[in-house]
């Protein structure tokens, strides 16, 4: 009676290892295919399209990886900011940064680049908050694409700004007659440059010219001239802030719209959603983005407004707020190390 009792028992929990066994394929496929649906619904949203199975597959394991990255990221509660599956959600972090960063660190700033002027220099009162989108300096977030010219952007909008706050007109200028003509220093197109450069570049050519002029396309063209010879906005020239210090930084956003650099490497940047980023970062300039305002959060924490060129859909409708005053004097990801701005 006892061996029929034994042999039961056995019987049974091997049926019930079977069970354990089943439960766990079943939840396993059960994720794959609610992943897989997911991948599905992310690609309609986002007008995605791969050449063949294989590449599907293979973009389908990187959407895998960062959304199951994102989702540990986001499960942590005391988060200051949040992450998104956002449209480079199927993108690895190396690709990404190769198609959307073009920010060209010069190798030694002191003698590649003039010593400038500083004219907020003396500034000593500040207001404890700005916003130049408000004050109608800043156009609408573009789309720079899988060409790495942020710079061109970066320096545009920084040229907008000022010109919107000298003529109290805001105008949309060309990046893509800045890729397509400024072939100057570093300035190299889709393959990256940097925005003194295409200041330079634009003191040279005495101005630029509308978007609507000459639209943007997302690759390097041929300069058109007969295009850029009509010019919207001018400028007489730039300087550079003092570098790595937070507080002339903030002496020149509280006056204008400012070019920044930063290291927007990380994995965190690429899927930020928001609030304020605090995430970690190096200081290996990579990005050129603008810092059009600063304020303080409801927690208390003091934060750059910066524009991005990566669409609507990242972001804070296409901008970051990063955290101000850190103890570090290059500032959060770099951005007090390699400022500058256009003079009217």
């Amino acid at each position: 009676m006892a061996l029929i009792s034994t042999a039961r028992g056995l019987i049974f929990l091997a049926l019930l290892g079977i069970w354990a066994s089943s439960q766990a394929t079943c939840r396993t496929l059960h994720e794959a295919s609610s992943m897989l649906e997911r991948h599905e619904q992310w690609m309609a949203r986002y007008g995605r399209s791969y050449e063949d199975i294989t590449e599907k597959e293979m973009r389908f394991q990187i959407f895998k990886r960062n959304v199951e990255y994102i989702e540990s990221f986001n499960s942590v509660g005391n988060r200051p900011y949040k992450l998104s599956v956002n449209l480079f959600a199927d993108q690895s972090n190396e690709e990404f940064q190769a198609s959307h960063n073009g920010y060209k660190r010069t190798s030694n700033p002191s003698t590649s680049s003039p010593v400038t002027a500083f004219r907020y220099e003396n500034v000593t009162a500040v207001p404890s908050s700005i916003d130049w989108r408000k004050k109608g300096a800043v156009t609408p977030i573009k789309d720079q694409g899988r060409c790495g010219c942020c710079w061109a952007f970066s320096a545009v909008a920084a040229m907008e700004g000022i010109t919107s706050i000298t003529n109290g007109k805001s105008v949309s200028l060309s990046e893509q007659e800045v890729v397509d003509c400024d072939t100057s220093g570093e300035d190299q197109g889709c393959a990256g440059g940097l925005m003194d450069d295409a200041f330079k570049f634009i003191i040279q050519n005495k101005g630029l010219t509308t978007e609507e002029n000459y639209p943007y396309k997302g690759v390097d063209g041929t300069c058109n001239k007969n295009k850029a010879a009509s010019h919207a906005a001018t400028i007489a020239g730039y300087e550079d802030v003092p570098a790595n210090n937070e507080k002339e930084l903030l002496k020149a956003v509280a006056n204008q719209p400012v070019s920044v650099a930063i290291d927007a490497s990380g994995s965190d940047f690429q899927f930020y959603s928001s609030g304020v980023f605090t995430g970690e970062c190096g200081t290996e300039l990579d990005h050129g983005v603008t810092a059009v305002g600063y304020g303080t959060a409801e927690d208390g924490t003091k934060y750059w407004l910066v524009k991005n060129s990566w669409g609507t859909s990242w972001g804070e409708e296409g901008y970051i707020r990063m955290k101000r005053d850190i103890d570090a004097k290059e500032g959060l990801c770099g951005i007090a190390m390699e400022s500058s701005y256009p003079t009217a």
